[in-house]
């Protein structure tokens, strides 16, 4: 398996990133409030938006199978964000992220997505867990966590950074299977 499958819920087309999305991962990735809650950096240009799709995402899907994937809204075709799991050789676990545009904050999509890709990503890898990441102060991001059924595990350093310290989450797969 090297490219993710197209994976549908009720209200979300969630799919590997193109070349063509550049100019909406510019529109999600500029949105200054997402990266005040996610510390991400921002995506101002297309070149920058073309050199995150095609020397990260596209060369996970090819090396791991997974990576984040474009969240789509199908009542408008609208690409809104990403979620996904994202490879971490630190820790050798997959990260499940997500990034919305604000208009679609506190609607349920992230935590649409996030049980269609952890459905996904247990049923076809052998991942003995899932982590995730929050700063504390990310209440929005947090509640979805434990929506999900992921359990606090430490306040520490993101894997592989020296940035200021996140939450770490982990739903392992004894968990999952017991649902």
């Amino acid at each position: 398996m090297n490219t993710p499958p197209i994976i549908e819920t009720p209200r979300l087309i969630l799919r590997p990133f193109t070349m063509e999305d550049a100019p909406d991962v510019v529109r999600f990735g500029s949105e200054n409030r997402t990266q005040e809650l996610t510390g991400d950096i921002g995506i101002y240009t297309i070149e920058k938006a073309e050199e995150i799709i095609s020397q990260v995402w596209l060369k996970e899907y090819a090396q791991y199978g997974y990576a984040r994937m474009a969240v789509v809204v199908k009542a408008t075709n609208e690409l809104i964000g990403f979620s996904g799991l994202k490879h971490l050789p630190q820790i050798e676990s997959p990260d499940l992220g997500y990034r919305f545009l604000p208009d679609y904050w506190g609607q349920g999509i992230a935590t649409e997505a996030g049980t269609a890709l952890i459905d996904w990503g247990f049923e076809n890898f052998e991942f003995d867990n899932i982590v995730a990441f929050s700063f504390p102060f990310n209440f929005g991001s947090m509640a979805v966590l434990r929506k999900l059924e992921f359990n606090y595990i430490k306040h520490a350093h993101y894997p592989g950074e020296n940035s200021i310290p996140v939450n770490w989450y982990e739903l392992q797969r004894k968990r999952y299977e017991r649902k």
